[in-house]
């Protein structure tokens, strides 16, 4: 059997190989982009946890014109009096402690930069195994409309000896009958599969977020058993595996669940702090300006008020919190997401183990199958031959051919569907030894 089932669509388009799809997949899916564009929000986000480390700088203007009755602050009486007041401050505060607040939201920014990519990588793989099962699918529906298309044309020779046997006073009229019925059957089995060829293509259009109204032929996958075969020492690291259960790396997956549980670790001593005293240590300059316009007299010069009326300060402030239920909950709550993220990354190792283990084992499995339906398709077409044979000889009747010839098609599907699974299996295996699905974007 070919290992290409669909090499050039009858326009002369390219057909698509499965890594080509994967790549176009990775390139054009929603979630790796949104993925990138969180990728370059944390990047940010990191920037910024650096600058917190920084004294925080502010400067105030205030100036206020007032009349009508106000309280003069040189006699503390009522007067309607017209004032003139400006206030002018530079300032700045760092914060010495705060229970490592600041230093583990860093720590947090950080880890999200660095786990930005697993991210990414996880989207991208998703991505890509979920094209795979749909290209395959594709593939095999794409292969069963030429079986389905060869069996039509074997009933139509049929019907056309029958016809012929009939005139000549070989077979009855029920025997014509029977083989037209396998015609109208085989009709409508190839129509169906090309249905199902189309909603597959159509899937598969949909999963690599492709322009559904363009063209998209497939390639095909190398079915043949010595094809899909892995290599030597990957068969061996096939037996490794299943003997000690080890894989050689986490897979993204994994990397991502680890990252979120360290980031839910670090927000759970992000709330902590809040229950430490906090100290802070500010400084800086002002100036403030008063002037009775009532009083006259000669308003000062803007110069000679910041000479006159300058003055400095600087100053600790402890934060002591005593009890606030609130905080305390948050701290709890916090810790409980904790310990929820370490489930979840025991979880993840455990699926990528198992989902590893099953690939192997599925994959050694269908090469079995192949190898057993091969035999079986040979056998089955023997006796194809060999009821033909006898059908034309008299000593068989038209039931017992199509049912030779449903045995036979139904044993080379089989077969494909067992030499597609054995491909996919083999990508899988290969994913989970060397972390590759398909060429990334």
């Amino acid at each position: 059997m070919s290992g290409l089932l669909m090499a050039l669509s009858v326009h002369g388009q390219e057909a698509w190989t499965l890594d080509r799809c994967i790549a176009y997949a990775r390139e054009h899916a929603t979630e790796v982009r949104r993925q990138t564009l969180e990728q370059e929000q944390k990047r940010a986000d990191y920037r910024t946890s650096l600058l917190n480390f920084l004294p925080s700088v502010s400067a105030e203007v205030n100036g206020q014109y007032s009349w009508g009755r106000n309280i003069d602050p040189e006699t503390n009486t009522y007067n309607n009096v017209t004032t003139f007041n400006n206030y002018y401050a530079l300032g700045a505060s760092v914060t010495l402690f705060d229970g490592g607040a600041t230093w583990n939201a860093f720590r947090q920014a950080r880890l999200d930069r660095a786990s930005a990519q697993s991210a990414i990588d996880k989207a991208s793989d998703d991505k890509a195994m979920s094209v795979m099962e749909k290209y395959v699918d594709a593939v095999y529906t794409s292969r069963t409309i030429a079986l389905a298309d060869e069996k039509l044309r074997d009933s139509k020779a049929l019907l056309v000896k029958t016809q012929r046997m009939f005139d000549l006073g070989e077979k009855s009229r029920p025997d014509v009958v029977q083989v037209e019925s396998q015609v109208a059957e085989d009709e409508y089995n190839l129509l169906h599969q090309r249905n199902l060829a189309d909603k597959a293509l159509a899937d598969l259009k949909t999963a690599m977020n492709y322009p559904t109204d363009d063209t998209l032929m497939v390639a095909g996958l190398p079915v043949d058993a010595a094809a899909a075969a892995m290599l030597p020492a990957n068969r061996r690291a096939c037996d490794s595996l299943i003997a000690s259960g080890y894989f050689l790396a986490d897979r993204p997956a994994v990397a991502v669940a680890e990252a979120a549980a360290e980031r839910a670790r670090l927000a759970w001593k992000i709330q902590r702090a809040a229950l430490l005293p906090k100290l802070t240590l500010s400084g800086g300059v002002a100036t403030n300006y008063y002037k009775n316009l009532t009083a006259g007299g000669r308003t000062e010069g803007f110069g000679s008020q910041f000479h006159n009326n300058m003055g400095e300060y600087v100053y600790l402030s402890l934060s002591i919190p005593i009890f606030n239920a609130s905080s305390w909950n948050k701290v709890r709550r916090a810790k409980t997401d904790w310990q929820e993220a370490r489930l979840d990354v025991e979880n993840a190792r455990r699926k990528q183990h198992d989902d590893a283990l099953q690939a192997v084992l599925d994959y050694r499995g269908y090469a079995r199958e192949v190898e057993q339906l091969q035999r079986k398709v040979a056998s089955d077409s023997l006796a194809h031959h060999l009821s033909d044979r006898k059908y034309e000889e008299g000593m068989l009747s038209v039931f017992d051919l199509h049912t030779a010839s449903q045995t036979l098609l139904q044993s080379r599907l089989l077969l494909l569907q067992s030499q597609m699974m054995l491909a996919l299996k083999a990508r899988l295996v290969n994913y989970y030894i060397t972390g590759e699905l398909g060429v990334r974007s």
